[in-house]
């Protein structure tokens, strides 16, 4: 299936192309994540609460979360270059901000405001690697996307404690917002060659009204339930990224710079989870049922973490990884993979930021939900809410295998 410029690229330009969208995710992570990575030391710097220092990144959540579908709706209609150009640029802005703040309200006010900013990253780049690229390339584009994520991720957790020694927490803001400014121009002149003439939605919906009615497509394709999976997998995902440091040093009583070194280790396990993913979803070509299949590997890591949580601290981190891996995986199929079936109907951009919104409103959740759970009933309760989850995830997604399959197949049938 073809993207809708129906554009032909040479080796280089799908080279070209691939990295200016794996750079824009890659700075995306660096510009969203070091606010998590650094909480543990803002909150002994500044002598706050967990949860209070946890509300920065809820809220960012809440607002990326409530941006995605706005900015879905907007990534439609406005040219991608332009919307994910001024999105890096305020974000860089709010990071340069944050590192000149001590008052923690107001930290958590700009924070807020780079969510918002963050929202305006994911969908229009779907829509452009949609648009530019054959349904070959935007997988492979789509890959490199997700490792762009995970060596953001590393980066982050190579980078925060980098800082902290050498400075402190404020200097794990400054080096994204310098890295966020330049990939911004980076973006805008490299991508100009791979602008080409798009059909107008409003074309598109005079040609097939019924089809391209976003409320008709939620429906038909039984995307209900399997946003409730999302908001599953962005609460794994993101909760144990964001409170992985804090239990390291809550049950083995680990420095600061340490627990937040070992985080590094999640996005190794990520970039193998993708790899399975993928290797599974090109022999049952159906991103639910690949997703049960990570969900019930998910499922076995937390119920061993149960019994192992407070054993071995490279056993736990090591189960922790694991989990978020599979989430990971999760992700490429329902965040990424799946939102490509609705370019046919022009609500690739749309779909792909309605469906990311409950990615974060499960990430909000969890951040002040496992900072609560932790303090007042312990972490192996915690970690037996993850189990329950990846339990729920695993069943949810097998029930809904045949429909999608369906849907995918015979999509008149539905509309």
């Amino acid at each position: 299936m073809p993207g809708i410029g129906n554009k032909e690229l040479t080796k280089r330009q799908f080279f070209t192309f691939s990295t200016l969208c794996c750079l824009v995710y890659f700075t995306s992570y660096i510009t969203r994540i070091n606010y998590g990575a650094a909480i543990s030391e803002i909150v002994d710097s500044l002598k706050i609460s967990n949860q209070l220092a946890g509300m920065a990144v809820t809220g960012s959540f809440i607002t990326y979360g409530v941006g995605q579908p706005i900015c879905g709706f907007l990534g439609d209609r406005i040219k991608p270059r332009n919307m994910i150009f001024i999105g890096l640029l305020a974000t860089a802005i709010c990071n340069l901000t944050i590192s000149f703040m001590s008052n923690i309200y107001l930290m958590i006010f700009i924070w807020c405001f780079n969510g918002l900013f963050q929202a305006m990253l994911w969908p229009p780049l779907v829509r452009i690697m949609a648009q530019t690229l054959s349904d070959v390339n935007y997988r492979k584009t789509s890959i490199g996307v997700a490792t762009a994520a995970s060596a953001g991720t590393i980066a982050v957790y190579l980078l925060v404690p980098f800082c902290i020694l050498i400075s402190g927490w404020r200097l794990s803001f400054i080096i994204p917002a310098i890295v966020g400014f330049l990939i911004a121009l980076v973006w805008f002149f490299g991508v100009k060659e791979f602008t080409v003439p798009e059909p107008k939605v409003e074309e598109i919906s005079i040609r097939n009204p019924v089809l391209t009615k976003t409320s008709t497509l939620i429906f038909a394709s039984g995307l209900l339930p399997i946003m409730l999976v999302i908001v599953f997998q962005g609460a794994l995902r993101d909760g144990i990224t964001t409170w992985m440091p804090t239990y390291i040093q809550d049950v083995y009583h680990l420095s600061t710079s340490i627990s937040i070194l070992s985080t590094a280790i999640l996005p190794i396990f990520t970039i193998v989870s993708v790899a399975f993913a993928t290797f599974v979803q090109r022999l049952v070509e159906n991103e639910l049922k690949t997703s049960t299949y990570i969900w019930g590997t998910g499922f076995i890591a937390c119920m061993v973490l149960i019994t192992l949580f407070a054993s071995n601290a490279v056993v736990s981190i090591t189960l922790m990884a694991i989990i978020t891996g599979c989430m990971h995986g999760i992700n490429l199929m329902l965040l990424s993979y799946l939102p490509l079936h609705f370019e046919k109907y022009g609500r690739v951009s749309t779909m792909s930021g309605i469906l990311n919104s409950f990615t974060y409103l499960g990430s909000a959740i969890s951040i002040y939900g496992i900072a609560t759970l932790s303090e007042h009933l312990g972490w192996k309760f915690t970690i037996i809410s993850w189990s329950v989850i990846a339990f729920m995830g695993t069943i949810i997604c097998a029930l809904c295998v045949r429909r999608w399959k369906r849907f995918t197949s015979e999509p008149a049938n539905f509309l």
